[in-house]
């Protein structure tokens, strides 16, 4: 599964504006989200559609991001993450 690339990040835009909006979160490279200093999400584009990473207190954690209701879970999960 690769990074995802320019054409694929144009498809997630409406997604990266959204983690834009949380201050905890600086883009250091389109889309490449940083918490303080520690890398904190990206994505990956894939065959079987768009996925991302997202850094939990435990472990990397995948979300399948393809789908609107995916993306809803997606961006309600990291909205809990960042109240840590």
């Amino acid at each position: 599964m690769k990074h995802a690339g320019p054409v694929a990040l144009d498809a997630l835009e409406p997604l990266s504006a959204a983690l834009r909006k949380h201050a905890a979160l600086t883009e250091r490279k389109r889309g490449v989200f940083y918490r303080r200093s520690n890398a904190f999400c990206h994505f990956h584009e894939d065959p079987a559609g768009f996925f991302a990473d997202v850094r939990a207190p435990d472990a990397w954690r995948r979300y399948a991001i393809t789908t609107p209701a995916e993306r809803r879970a997606f961006l309600r999960d990291v909205k809990t993450l960042l109240a840590t």
